[in-house]
């Protein structure tokens, strides 16, 4: 649920949105890390102008925590090619 909102909403957001993809890792039951693959053009863009954009998403996801008691830390990195 949380992993097809970050993909859905960045898509939204950057230039090449078929290069973007999201994944997610569990580290234990109450702690999870979602990174976003983006292309390298895009990160400014995710991250936006002093990290707004990067820390509004942090704020949507960690509104999930209430439902289902998991943090969540997000990353962007760009594509390896």
């Amino acid at each position: 649920m949380i992993t097809q909102f970050v993909k859905e909403y960045a898509q939204l957001i950057v230039a090449y949105p078929e290069q973007l993809s999201v994944e997610i890792q569990s580290i234990d039951e109450t702690y999870s890390q979602i990174t976003i693959y983006a292309h390298k053009d895009d990160l400014g863009k995710l991250i936006g102008k002093s990290g707004n954009m990067i820390n509004a998403i942090k704020t949507i996801i960690n509104g999930g925590k209430a439902k289902d008691g998991i943090s969540y830390k997000l990353q962007v990195e760009a594509i390896k090619s």
